[in-house]
């Protein structure tokens, strides 16, 4: 039995996320935000902790990047991908619309609907589309925008289905722990990691990129964020192809590293969608190994 902490309250994508990957005998808790089920790891409350870090339609999660890069130290040990739809629900069918309640990721992906049927509704963000439907339940608002689950779960009517303006949105979970031992390669991984740039220059995003370009390392995931210690100053979260023990990610990391005030090493681990890593002939571990041995026979004297 494991002990997962996720995003809540029950009913929310991120709890339908982490039935994937959970057994019956699993313990799960609901937290009310982001920040609070990566604590519950960093206490020793849980093991894991399954969070939202990007949407195809709406984006990044800024929390989630946030709470990873400069928060205390977590490691990702692996993802979830989850179709994601929307409806719209009510708790009074009879009852006008003038409150609509749900979060904004969400909302941004729900706004031609909202904005062509309730165009003078007021939104109100809350922590997750469940906590919209819950709020919802206790009278509180007059509609939610959230799963057919969250309606199920809290008993409220179903108006309309599938309102999302993407036809196949698509949310990408991380599953995170403490650091400790890395799951091992597969062949189709993805390394995380946040690279905080001492003092910006012209050049300094493009001398990033060339560490892993040079090297064949394909990026799938690059996002600046501020580092909060003054206006203009970002660190990078970067998402790479393949697993740090590959001999092209391993040389790349170390590259960056030389060029960098710090990097934070955020994980490596399976894809869920089970890509692998688009390589050549020049970039395969075989030949980063061939390279090394020739540099020590030169070194040794033993070849020229």
């Amino acid at each position: 039995m494991s002990k997962y902490a996720y995003l809540g309250p029950v009913g929310t994508f991120t709890e339908a996320a982490l039935r994937t990957i959970t057994g019956g005998s699993d313990q799960l808790t609901p937290c009310s935000n982001v920040t609070a089920a990566l604590d519950m790891v960093r206490t020793g409350s849980a093991d894991f902790a399954l969070v939202p870090i990007e949407n195809s339609v709406e984006g990044v999660v800024a929390r989630t990047l946030d709470e990873l890069a400069t928060g205390e130290p977590l490691i990702i040990v692996g993802e979830v991908l989850l179709p994601v739809t929307f409806a719209l629900m009510v708790r009074d069918k009879s009852a006008e619309i003038k409150k609509i309640a749900t979060h904004p990721h969400a909302e941004a992906q729900c706004r031609n609907y909202i904005a062509k049927h309730y165009p003078n509704a007021e939104i109100i963000t809350t922590n997750s589309t469940a906590a919209a439907a819950e709020a919802l339940a206790n009278g509180q608002f007059d509609a939610a925008v959230a799963s057919e689950v969250a309606a199920k779960t809290y008993g409220l009517t179903i108006i309309n289905e599938n309102i999302g303006d993407a036809e196949s949105a698509v949310t990408r979970f991380v599953l995170v722990s403490k650091p400790g031992a890395l799951p091992a390669p597969t062949g189709f991984d993805r390394t995380s990691l946040a690279a905080f740039i001492g003092i910006d220059h012209a050049g300094a995003l493009l001398e990033v990129l060339t560490e892993f370009a040079v090297r064949g390392v394909n990026l799938t995931f690059i996002q600046s964020r501020p580092t909060g210690r003054e206006l203009g100053h970002y660190h990078f979260i970067i998402d790479a192809e393949g697993h740090i023990n590959d001999a092209r990610v391993g040389d790349a990391l170390t590259g960056l590293r030389r060029i960098c005030e710090d990097i934070r090493f955020l994980g490596s681990y399976p894809r869920a969608d089970k890509v692998a890593p688009t390589t050549s002939k020049v970039t395969s571990d075989e030949s980063f190994k061939s390279s090394n041995n020739w540099l020590e026979d030169v070194r040794k004297g033993r070849a020229i």
